[in-house]
């Protein structure tokens, strides 16, 4: 009997020495969701602050960088943010009455070339827009601008050159109509071919910089009218110039 009680003692105890390594992996694995929490954690502070400032600037506008100026998440700024604040005002308001100058000086060519029916201007969230329709410029189905519109573009390109140069950036676009020829596969070969040679006879004029200029085409993805007219596929049918505001760079 004594040596079953013996036995029985033996069986009854426990090794716990698993205990050791399940607590170190425990203790590492909260260290590791702590780094990662502090990582990923949102300078709360330094957001408002970005968020003040671009509000103050763009709070009379529209545009995509509107900040609402009755947010309740708005704070007081700091005087060194106002004054930054004051400065890019000061910057987006001289830039867009620079561009407005650029405009006034298309529409007088419009109009007295009587061309208000084929050319069209608008000041835009993007910059200065001259759209300009392909039945102008070229021959269906064709990119090389026509030999009696060149001198056009020529003069479109003297009312292009500005004290301080802008990028300009030069867009074809296309009706919704399949192309398929030897020369262009789609719309989208067709329209960056059309915007590519017109920009070559803008950069003709040798006081304009090359390195300010580019070219891209859309094909008949973004049309201004319907597709479903004549009329409007007219419209489509366009090549565009977008004089792009200078930038500011917020140290």
């Amino acid at each position: 009997m004594a040596r079953r009680k013996k036995k029985q003692r033996h069986e009854e105890q426990i090794d716990e020495s698993w205990l050791v390594p399940y607590a170190d992996i425990l203790t590492l694995l909260l260290a590791l969701f702590i780094v990662l929490f502090a990582s990923s954690s949102v300078d709360g502070v330094r957001f408002q602050q970005l968020s003040n400032v671009f509000n103050q600037v763009f709070t009379s506008g529209t545009g995509f960088m509107d900040f609402p100026s009755d947010s309740p998440s708005n704070k007081p700024t700091s005087p060194e943010q106002s004054t930054e604040a004051e400065e890019l005002k000061r910057f987006w308001k001289s830039e867009k009455k620079q561009l407005t100058v650029v405009q006034e000086r298309v529409n007088a060519y419009i109009k007295k070339n009587g061309l208000t029916d084929k050319l069209g201007t608008n000041l835009t969230d993007e910059g200065m827009l001259i759209s300009i329709r392909d039945n102008v410029l070229f021959e269906s189905g064709v990119a090389e601008v026509r030999s009696e519109d060149r001198k056009m573009a020529k003069e479109i390109s003297n009312l292009l050159v500005m004290d301080l140069p802008r990028n300009i950036i030069i867009s074809g676009h296309t009706d919704n109509i399949p192309i398929q020829t030897y020369r262009y596969d789609s719309n989208w070969d067709l329209s960056v071919m059309r915007a590519v040679n017109f920009m070559k006879l803008l950069l003709g004029n040798k006081d304009l910089d090359p390195e300010m200029f580019s070219a891209k085409g859309h094909g008949e993805f973004k049309p201004v009218a319907s597709n479903k007219t004549k009329n409007g596929r007219a419209e489509n049918r366009r090549v565009e110039i977008l004089i792009v505001p200078r930038t500011a760079i917020i140290e």
